[in-house]
């Protein structure tokens, strides 16, 4: 059974940084390409990231290129997002998945940016 747990989030001040975490379970992580998602409040799922078995593919949406940066460690199978110079319209839930749609995810962490 596909686990997901997601962690990291806070409310943090426009143009702070935060260090997503999430920690994966039940199919072969090392193998498996792995994404970010997030929902604004009001809104609809919302891609923001893979990144592939080999981790120097990496892949980010417009809105968030050159703020954020994916990572993931195989051995502890987890997928990192560290997302820098946090702006207001960042403010949602982030999920982890195991698919681009966000079909397969965990509970997600709250990302709030306000000052």
């Amino acid at each position: 059974q596909v686990q997901l747990v997601e962690s990291g989030g806070a409310l943090v001040q426009p143009g702070g940084s935060l260090r997503l975490s999430c920690v994966a379970s039940g199919f072969t992580f090392s193998t498996s390409w792995m994404f970010w998602v997030r929902q604004a409040p009001g809104k609809g799922l919302e891609w923001v990231s893979s990144i592939g078995v080999v981790a120097s593919t990496k892949l980010y949406s417009d809105s968030v290129k050159d703020r954020f940066t994916i990572s993931r460690d195989n051995a502890a199978s987890t997928v990192y997002l560290h997302m820098d110079k946090l702006q207001p319209e960042d403010t949602g839930r982030y999920y982890c998945a195991t698919d681009r749609a966000g079909n397969v995810r965990g509970t997600g962490t709250l990302v709030t940016v306000a000052s």
